[in-house]
């Protein structure tokens, strides 16, 4: 029998369940969130190493104050032509959010992911990118295929699942996937990405070449296998790869607390990995477009990765399958601290006396006809709701370059079984 007796003056153990600070109903008050002064964060030279600023994964990078001005070491001085283009591409891929939205609702399709509020996160990374770097996503950054000009006609088809969806109807929608663009296919499990995107950038060191991998995931998708096993490789190998972990406080029904939240940031997990690690204003297109850039310079000159953590926040559900007021206060968005990443560059633009208000609003309008326009255009090719668009036989394509003869076998078992049926659906 085991003696406890030595244990009788301590108080029973008790379990820490973390408990998001404000529920459906409550009153929201976000001063606990420390928002430091922007322009306050130091900028390293992209040559130092990891462990000499440690401080930047626990602080925040900001470069747009409230005034809408850049300031600090980490402004990138972007010209005036290159921020109206960020702001168009954000305020792109809102009007296709609102639409595609609309669309699920209407049966044109079963499922859709917004990104609103997060649209500097993707839009801002791409563009300090290079064109020929490999993006690995997740299933929120559908900015990276606008950012980089694929069309919108293309992604709704895939969205639709119809006669032109170039994936054949076999992904989920919104898992797009763009060879000609370096954006690797969407996968519906977490952090899958992450390995793939370590992976590819390992190859592409050791074949001397220049192209460097970034990835993004959750910060839920922090607590997965895949993403430790990705930083231990990254780590040990500087793979010139960028980890992007997008922290928008919730998970479908979830707080950011399950993860970790509560004892520190995400942007420290680099720590142990003894990677680069920075935590970024994720609703600020410049500070986000400054990280990136760094963290890119920093992997094509060989000094290994860089996590970077985008402070955001999901300002509507997780998805169409989700109802965010089950679980959150209806508050919660007026009220987070970092504002709306659009309105932020628009008001910095406007400051800069390179905008304003009607020009933005003439450009709301022309956006949200022209994917108005490239909806009806893919609507053209049939819609997920009204059958099947492929042919049956395509349902075995796309796996094997040689389809090897079990395969063959269940093709041919399938259609004999259509035929028989009396209601054959087309082949290819």
């Amino acid at each position: 029998m085991t003696d406890t007796g030595h244990r009788a003056n301590l108080p029973p153990l008790s379990l820490h369940v973390p408990e998001p600070r404000f529920r459906p109903g409550d009153e929201v008050d976000f001063a606990a969130v420390t928002v430091p002064p922007a322009g306050a964060a130091r900028r390293p030279d992209t040559a130092d190493k990891a462990e000499t600023f440690h401080e930047l994964a626990f602080g925040l990078v900001r470069v747009l104050d409230d005034d809408g001005r850049a300031v600090g070491p980490w402004d990138p001085r972007l010209d005036a032509d290159t921020l109206r283009r960020m702001l168009r591409y954000m305020v792109q891929v809102r009007a296709f959010d609102e639409r595609m939205f609309r669309a699920q609702r209407q049966g044109k399709t079963s499922f859709y992911m917004k990104c609103t509020g997060e649209e500097a996160v993707a839009i801002a990374a791409t563009m300090a990118l290079a064109e020929d770097d490999m993006c690995f996503p997740s299933y929120r950054q559908q900015g990276i295929l606008i950012a980089r000009d694929w069309s919108l006609v293309d992604m709704m088809n895939q969205i639709y699942s119809n006669s032109a969806d170039r994936l054949q109807g076999k992904q989920l929608p919104i898992m797009y996937s763009v060879k000609e663009k370096g954006f690797f296919s969407i996968s519906g499990n977490l952090t899958t990405q992450y390995p793939q995107a370590v992976g590819w950038a390992m190859a592409s060191a050791a074949k001397n070449d220049s192209r460097i991998a970034a990835t993004w995931c959750g910060e839920g998708s922090t607590a997965e296998g895949d993403f430790h096993s990705a930083c231990t490789f990254a780590s040990v190998y500087r793979a010139p790869v960028i980890f992007n972990v997008v922290n928008n406080q919730w998970a479908i029904s979830s707080f950011s607390g399950f993860a970790g939240a509560e004892s520190t940031t995400f942007a420290a997990r680099a720590i142990g990995y003894g990677m680069a690690g920075l935590r970024v204003d994720g609703n600020d297109a410049l500070a986000v477009y400054a990280a990136t850039r760094w963290a890119a310079e920093r992997a094509r000159t060989n000094q290994g990765p860089t996590l970077i953590e985008h402070f955001t926040y999901r300002a509507e559900g997780h998805s169409t399958s989700d109802d965010p007021s089950q679980y959150r206060s209806a508050q919660e968005y007026g009220k987070w601290p970092l504002g709306d990443p659009i309105v932020r560059l628009k008001n910095h633009l406007i400051a800069l006396g390179e905008w304003d208000e009607d020009r933005h609003a003439a450009q709301d309008k022309e956006l949200a006809e022209q994917v108005r326009a490239a909806q009806k255009e893919a609507e053209a090719n049939g819609v997920l709701g009204h059958g099947l668009h492929q042919p049956l036989d395509t349902l075995f394509d796309g796996v094997f370059e040689e389809m090897p003869w079990h395969l063959r076998e269940q093709q041919a078992q399938m259609l004999a079984e259509e035929e028989a049926s009396g209601r054959p659906w087309a082949r290819k």
